[in-house]
């Protein structure tokens, strides 16, 4: 076991420096020059020359590429350059909002969808099932952007049941929780119908299987071969899902953080590409890598835990 979490540890890293050179090269070939968006186009060749040494953008890319990387070890992400607070401190203030709205989301969805995914296989072909595979299919159809853009109209503006903006008082946990219901709900209802198709053609794959046969040839009961062989294995390609699902839930949460002015990751970034203000646009992007590749490692640490097969590579 340990030897597979060191190889997945591995892999990690390395997806992470690729992932981010990349990203790097990317922001960079963005059309644009930093140094004119934050001084005008009348700022003297002095004053352009000092803030493109202070950002690094004076030397060869491949350059900057290896000092980021290596001041990126020290924990030193650079300064912003119109606050001239650390970049570090900046993104670690949003990540706790992106990350609340994620797993939140992800919680609740999964919960759900795992549910009525199980009802589904366990009543195959009825009419329970039929409608629960009508629902799935039409809530996977869903863009979370048009989830939020209705949510906000009908449930903030017209009912105004919940909060149209912000993300809540500090410290005041109820009212964070009721600013949280509708993001949540805008990035997370299509994951419902997702897990439970998910769930549903797994589980009917492993209740034919030979070890649940054998189960019921012993006379145990149904509900213990149901959820205590069959769905230990059929939760497996779910794990997966939902922690690769956590990259999707990121770029999702961009759009539902602008529409509900919700204090995040998504939005920072946005703001910070508008400015062409790198230093934060990089923080930003290497810490919502780390993430994604945080939550797949660790799906597949979870799988591998579950199943003595993955982690013996069978």
């Amino acid at each position: 076991m340990l030897t597979y979490i060191l190889r997945r540890l591995g892999l990690a890293a390395l997806i992470t420096i690729l992932a981010v050179t990349l990203l790097f090269l990317i922001i960079h070939m963005i059309p644009g020059d930093p140094v004119s968006t934050m001084l005008g186009p009348k700022a003297s060749p002095e004053l352009r020359a000092a803030l493109e040494a202070r950002m690094g953008l004076d030397k060869p890319l491949p350059v900057q590429i290896g000092l980021f990387f290596a001041n990126m070890l020290r924990g030193d992400l650079g300064m912003d350059v119109f606050t001239n607070r650390p970049v570090t401190t900046i993104v670690l203030g949003q990540i706790p909002y992106t990350l609340v709205l994620i797993l939140f989301s992800i919680l609740w969805s999964a919960v759900l969808g795992i549910a009525l995914g199980c009802y589904s296989a366990v009543n195959r072909n009825s009419l329970g099932d039929r409608l629960a595979g009508v629902l799935s299919v039409s809530v996977i159809a869903v863009p979370a952007f048009v989830v939020s853009l209705y949510s906000l109209l009908i449930f903030a503006v017209k009912l105004q049941w919940f909060p149209a903006i912000g993300a809540g008082e500090p410290g005041a946990w109820g009212d964070q929780f009721h600013h949280l219901i509708l993001p949540s709900l805008a990035i997370g209802l299509s994951w419902v119908g997702y897990i439970a198709r998910l769930v549903r053609a797994s589980m009917l794959e492993v209740m034919g299987e030979g070890h649940v046969r054998t189960a019921r040839a012993f006379g145990l009961p149904e509900r213990w071969i149901t959820y205590r062989y069959a769905l230990r294995l059929a939760i497996l390609p779910t794990v997966t899902v939902i922690g690769v699902g956590m990259g999707f839930l990121l770029s999702a949460a961009v759009f539902t953080e602008i529409v509900f002015s919700r204090p995040g990751l998504g939005k920072l970034v946005i703001d910070s590409i508008t400015t062409r203000n790198y230093p934060v646009v990089m923080g930003s992007v290497l810490f919502s890598t780390l993430i994604f590749v945080a939550s797949t490692t660790l799906a597949d640490i979870i799988n591998a835990i579950l199943d003595p097969r993955i982690r013996a590579g069978k």
